[in-house]
């Protein structure tokens, strides 16, 4: 599939405004047999003309942009996803398992309702149960998953253990702890996403099992998905893996998995004949090591050019982990510290390495970085 950043850009107007201004002018001059020098009434009134017309073509070229998927914006974006069946996904809320545990089993079972709440006690974020469940007879504890009762990245990052609050009193209850890191929340789907997944809606339309919807409809899922690698092994006919990376290389967490198990596994997208396998991607780790040299002639700026060097490592991590399958690149590693301003680097490790569909390469540890010091360039 084409990608929408390597079509031409195009216009619809042109919205120069000396050049509009000097059309004018120029049509003003031959018509009426005279020279409008700077400062004439006319030449004046026609400035404010021109003007306008700048003005008025810049909205004609906005507005027709808005028809086109790789100019369309906000709600013009979302008119153009709805010709394909395409929403824009909505914020979602943080999820995690809670534990509602007793202090002595009991003979009876004890009802935990739908919607009791727990909090960490800091940050005013409460989760709540999703569904009833029961602490049956004998047993201390029962689990349940939760939702954060606000939607938005805000709930994430919770760690286990963190949320021990119970917000709402349940007779019998002595305690509530998430078992889980709190993941899954987030704001409303990014233009860019939304963009992705419209051009990709065609590939949805197959009914034959293509990678291509096996994908979209994995991203419908939720909207920190980045990218999905879908494998159907030629020596296991029928099955087909599906593997999904999370935002800034994130891997998916249980929750997220689980949610793109439901997507996939519904009867009006699976093929009756694929087993469909919902798995996170295998992570890749490698250390970055590099020492990096400047020219004496950029002595003076050495300390800002140190300051830019770490900042491309940790794009490069970043760049590395964004994709799957990436093979580990140490000469874009180069590249990226040498456009910093380096002089010279010497990458220790990582060495090039290969990757499968299935795999993306994670920054195991912090990077070394070194400073060589200072050379003839």
């Amino acid at each position: 599939m084409n990608s929408l950043t390597t079509l031409p850009d195009i216009s619809f107007t042109d919205k120069d405004p000396e050049l509009i201004l000097s059309e004018i002018i120029s049509k003003y001059e031959k018509a009426a047999q005279v020279t409008l020098y700077q400062g004439d009434p006319v030449r004046l009134f026609l400035e404010a003309i021109a003007y306008i017309i700048a003005h008025q073509r810049s909205l004609i070229d906005y507005a027709a942009k808005q028809n086109l998927l790789a100019y369309a914006t906000g709600d013009y974006l979302e008119h153009l996803g709805i010709l394909l069946g395409v929403d824009r996904l909505k914020a979602a809320a943080a999820t995690t398992t809670l534990r509602f545990k007793l202090s002595t089993p009991l003979d009876f079972p004890v009802l935990i309702p739908a919607g009791t709440r727990a909090s960490d006690g800091g940050n005013g974020l409460m989760f709540a149960s999703v569904e009833d469940v029961l602490i049956y007879s004998g047993d201390t504890y029962a689990d349940v998953q939760a939702f954060c009762t606000e939607t938005g990245e805000a709930g994430n990052g919770m760690i286990a253990g963190q949320i021990k609050y119970l917000v709402d009193p349940v007779p019998y209850i002595a305690g509530v702890e998430n078992r889980s890191a709190t993941t899954g929340g987030a704001d409303e789907e990014s233009d860019e996403s939304l963009r992705e997944r419209v051009q990709m809606a065609p590939e949805s339309f197959s009914v034959a099992g293509a990678s291509g919807a096996y994908e979209y409809w994995a991203r419908t899922a939720h909207q920190d998905i980045i990218d999905v690698a879908v494998i159907g092994p030629e020596d296991e006919p029928g099955n087909v893996y599906v593997y999904p990376l999370m935002a800034d290389g994130k891997l998916p967490s249980q929750e997220i998995l689980n949610l793109i198990d439901g997507v996939l596994n519904d009867e009006k997208v699976r093929p009756l004949s694929d087993h469909v396998f919902v798995q996170a991607p295998d992570e890749i780790n490698y250390h970055t090591e590099l020492i990096y040299y400047i020219a004496h002639k950029s002595a003076t700026s050495a300390a800002s050019i140190q300051k830019a060097v770490a900042a491309a490592v940790a794009d490069y991590e970043l760049w590395q982990k964004s994709k799957l399958g990436r093979d580990i690149n140490p000469s874009e590693l180069i590249r990226m510290v040498m456009s910093a301003g380096a002089l010279r680097v010497e990458v220790t490790q990582p060495q090039h390495t290969v990757l499968t569909g299935s795999q993306v390469a994670i920054a195991g540890s912090d990077a070394t970085v070194t400073f060589g010091g200072l050379e003839d360039g």
